[in-house]
């Protein structure tokens, strides 16, 4: 019997918390946080029919984005299936994504991020990033 109420009490309690605002949360573990309301200053939009595009914003609060995609051709090599098949290459395209953005941290400091979205992967490159050791 006790162990029911124990845990009925439990779920009330972790119910109540999880459906305070957020901004009470934040409060409440110590956390402050500012909201200032921004607007976009500049945007510019492009789209090719070639499956290509460059897109950019800036907002009044200084955070900045940049991305630029474009299709490209890539060789699969040939591959075997688990039955021994041998599968030809082939062409495929994959979109290729470049771009940046920025903004102010708490602090006040720039942060930028570069990145490149390719068939390699997502990777990112800026300052604030931690470097892998070699």
């Amino acid at each position: 019997m006790y162990k029911f109420i124990f845990i009925a009490c439990s779920a009330m309690l972790l119910s109540y918390v999880l459906a305070r605002p957020q901004d009470q949360r934040a409060v409440g573990a110590g956390v402050t946080t500012t909201t200032t309301a921004a607007t976009i200053v500049k945007q510019d939009n492009v789209n090719i029919a070639d499956g290509s595009f460059n897109s950019s914003y800036e907002t009044s609060n200084g955070i900045r984005v940049e991305n630029i995609g474009y299709l490209k051709k890539i060789i699969i090599p040939k591959t075997e299936t688990s039955d021994g098949q041998v599968i030809d290459e082939h062409e495929e395209l994959v979109l290729v994504q470049t771009g940046s953005y920025s903004y102010s941290d708490p602090e006040g400091n720039i942060i930028t991020l570069r990145y490149v979205a390719d068939e390699n992967g997502f990777q990112p490159e800026g300052d604030h990033l931690p470097v892998a050791p070699q």
